[in-house]
């Protein structure tokens, strides 16, 4: 009988816990995303710092700025070392007034609201090669 009672709160711990890790935090590359937690911050990881950077305002908040395009995991742990926030962070394009032109291997980013402007630090147009 204890099995079975202790079966029946481990399922429902796991059935609870379930959604909190599948959660995903989804930001724009190029901009930031306040995450307020409930417990004092003791530990910042992220697994991987090309895709996504994270800076500490203060005891309680945190901000992340998507980097690149890409999908990592942000863990950050309180002050006895258990993960008060674990999530997936996918950072990827806005979903509008985003334009973006190849040539060949070059992108050029535009901003487009509602004129298409260049965006600071994109490629600049440049000419392919000729082939005879």
């Amino acid at each position: 009988m204890r099995h079975l009672a202790f079966a029946a709160v481990l399922g429902a711990t796991l059935a609870a816990a379930t959604p909190l890790l599948a959660q995903v935090l989804k930001v724009d590359i190029d901009q930031a995303a306040r995450i307020t937690l409930n417990r004092p911050v003791q530990d910042v990881i992220v697994g991987n710092p090309q895709i996504a950077d994270v800076t500490v305002m203060d005891g309680r908040h945190v901000m992340v700025v998507g980097k690149s395009f890409g999908v990592t995991n942000l863990m950050i742990t309180g002050q006895n070392g258990r993960p008060v926030f674990n999530r997936q962070v996918v950072v990827g394009a806005p979903d509008a007034d985003h334009v973006s032109i190849y040539r060949g291997l070059v992108s050029s980013d535009y901003a487009c609201s509602p004129r298409c402007e260049r965006q600071a630090g994109s490629a600049s147009p440049t000419t392919s090669p000729q082939t005879p």
